[in-house]
């Protein structure tokens, strides 16, 4: 989740606007007031994440290279998009992978996208075998904040190719249109859920306006958000006594929430059913691969494979998450103030996300920071009135 991905939900072209209801009149949105506040205490934080989203400024790198006997197809440098572009991803990997017939695949990797690759291989008539040395709920997809975000530090505009923009809009509606099939399922692993995008700046103003301009920068992150127009749900800015937030304006809008938990879980059973096996299995160079059996390998290990490739292309976009105790019948996000908060069924997202999408940028640093964590959750409770 990033700042950008929260404001363009609520301040998107083509949004709706609503009048302000006359003083006592009934409100159309009276029932937000169910919107009940987050019960944000520190007492209710049972775990503090760090997840390394592993950013390409070309972006992913979804290519065949040959390591010894072994073709191996490159899934990997997603950004903050390993969820949201996985299907779509896998998509383009999986034909790469099973070129000259062949139907024995090995998936390096147990994370969004080695579960994906892997699912998308077995569909296609492959037998294939995931080798990891963590899986769920140990893998840093685990600690994902589980919102649709598909451009979400996809790439630098400066350095894609040409066509870029295609490939990834091809990936982006074949993920969303294959997780329309999740909705409904038992535990909720994907569903729609509201958003709302708090502002204190007067009404006459636009709300990102009011955001301290980035400083200059040789290249910015891409953004092609705008191509998914037709898809994505339009925002309405909610008059005062229809909201049960403090701030002055506040818009709202719909958008796909993965609860990974149990996302995970289903594909994992679903994977394992269809005849699948995962191995515990670690690997430290290239080199290492020539123990495998299968000759054809979809290299799906995200931000390990800085690491394992020397692929210094990889840059670590740092975040931290501050979870909270699920709250029955809370399944909403709000931004607000530099902080995003998502209300999962399978726990609380509080995460800050800055002023911008260089929040984060080139920072390593897996060791969560407790402090950072409490001040957020104490910030989120100032939120309503």
């Amino acid at each position: 989740m990033d700042r950008r991905h929260f404001l363009r939900a609520g301040l998107g072209a083509g949004a709706l606007s609503l009048m302000a209801t006359r003083a006592g009149a009934a409100s159309p949105f009276n029932a937000l007031a169910g919107v009940e506040p987050i019960r944000a205490s520190v007492d209710r934080i049972f775990r503090t994440t760090v997840c390394l989203r592993p950013f390409r400024a070309a972006g992913p790198r979804i290519e065949v290279e040959q390591v010894g006997r072994k073709r191996v197809v490159h899934n990997y440098g997603h950004g903050g998009s390993g969820w949201s572009l996985s299907w779509g991803s896998a998509q383009l990997a999986v034909p790469l992978a099973m070129d000259d017939g062949v139907r024995d695949i090995a998936v390096i990797g147990a994370g969004a996208l080695g579960l994906t690759a892997a699912l998308t291989a077995q569909r296609a008539g492959a037998r294939v075998t995931i080798y990891a040395r963590e899986q769920f709920p140990d893998v840093r997809s685990a600690r994902a904040t589980g919102t649709w975000s598909p451009d979400s530090r996809i790439a630098m505009a400066g350095a894609v190719d040409a066509g870029f923009a295609d490939r990834w809009e091809a990936m982006a509606r074949a993920s969303f249109a294959h997780y329309q099939s999740f909705l409904g399922l038992p535990g909720d692993p994907v569903e729609w859920t509201d958003r709302y995008i708090l502002s204190d700046a007067p009404a006459a103003a636009p709300t990102i306006a009011q955001v301290p301009p980035a400083p200059e920068r040789r290249d910015d992150f891409l953004r092609l958000d705008g191509r998914l127009r037709d898809i994505t749900p339009h925002s309405v800015e909610l008059p005062r006594g229809a909201h049960p937030f403090r701030a002055d304006r506040v818009r709202r809008n719909s958008s796909l929430t993965f609860n990974v938990a149990d996302l995970a879980h289903q594909l994992t059973s679903d994977f394992l059913i269809a005849g699948g096996r995962i191995e515990p299995r670690v690997f430290h160079t290239p080199d290492d691969l020539a123990a495998l059996r299968e000759k054809s390998i979809i290299n799906c290990t995200g931000y390990g494979a800085r690491a394992l490739w020397r692929d210094d292309s990889i840059v670590p976009v740092r975040g931290q998450i501050a979870w909270l105790i699920p709250q029955p019948g809370a399944t909403f996000g709000v931004y607000y103030r530099g902080i995003a908060l998502l209300a999962r069924r399978d726990g609380i997202v509080v995460q800050p996300v800055g002023q911008d999408d260089w929040f984060g940028y080139g920072d390593a640093n897996e060791t969560p920071d407790p402090a950072a964590a409490r001040a957020a959750v104490e910030e989120v409770a100032t939120w309503w009135a």
